[in-house]
């Protein structure tokens, strides 16, 4: 898969997260390539991190679960790690 591929994975990740913070300007994504699987790392601001978790995990989940099925179209294994 080209790099080009994995940014638009972690653009995508980029985008929905800053729709649903109070603080978009704060959204940081870190992509860290391996040979399998590539880990999204998406850090909020720690007032929006419930915004991003959701009410027991669904908006986490969700987020999850488009970006498994755009990695798997891609025939890719990506990950998507929220980080404090």
């Amino acid at each position: 898969m080209s790099e080009k591929q994995l940014g638009e994975l972690s653009r995508m990740i980029e985008f929905m997260a800053r729709m649903l913070v109070d603080f978009p300007d704060k959204v940081e994504i870190n992509e860290i390539a391996g040979e399998n699987t590539t880990v999204i790392e998406l850090k909020v601001a720690k007032e929006d991190l419930g915004k991003i978790i959701g009410k027991q995990g669904r908006t986490a989940r969700a987020l999850r679960t488009v970006l498994n099925g755009a990695s798997t179209k891609l025939r890719k294994r990506t990950v998507l790690e929220i980080v404090e």
